[in-house]
């Protein structure tokens, strides 16, 4: 696929997981897909997943039935770069929203996607874990945050 083709597809499962239709998002992967976040993410911590997911099941279930429990209102996203080489994507996107707490959300991230015949089959994605922290786990119980993540099983 051309470059222009692989950030259409990008631009267009960012629509889909908005949309919280688990066959647009599902659609949107590869049938060995996987996502990897930093380890210990204040999201992954909070909601009990993990931190890599992998297959389109897992990534469904994240994007469909948790993200929504603590991303609640409000969530935007708003690009900033996108480029492109080969079937490698860098995404630059800010997040905001209201989180469950109450409390406003809002990170950078950066998302690398390689992609396979326009469908993610890789994701990595990085962003200020701190600042994700301070504002999703600072008002978890201090016993919840000593946990840390627990590893969530596809139903």
């Amino acid at each position: 696929m051309t470059p222009e083709q692989n950030k259409r597809a990008v631009v267009d499962a960012w629509k889909a997981f908005a949309s919280r239709d688990p066959q647009r998002v599902r659609a949107a992967f590869t049938d060995d897909a996987e996502w990897l976040a930093p380890k210990d993410n204040a999201t992954g911590v909070a909601l009990g997943f993990t931190d890599h997911m992998i297959g389109p099941d897992t990534i469904v279930r994240f994007l469909v039935e948790e993200f929504p429990k603590l991303f609640v209102a409000d969530v935007s996203v708003d690009f900033t770069h996108l480029l492109c080489e080969g079937d490698t994507v860098v995404l630059e996107m800010r997040l905001q929203a209201t989180l469950a707490s109450g409390r406003h959300y809002d990170n950078d991230y950066c998302f690398i996607l390689e992609l396979r015949e326009g469908r993610i089959a890789r994701m990595r994605e990085y962003m200020d874990t701190q600042k994700g922290r301070r504002s999703v786990i600072g008002d978890l119980p201090s016993d919840l945050r000593a946990a840390g993540p627990v590893i969530a099983v596809p139903a």
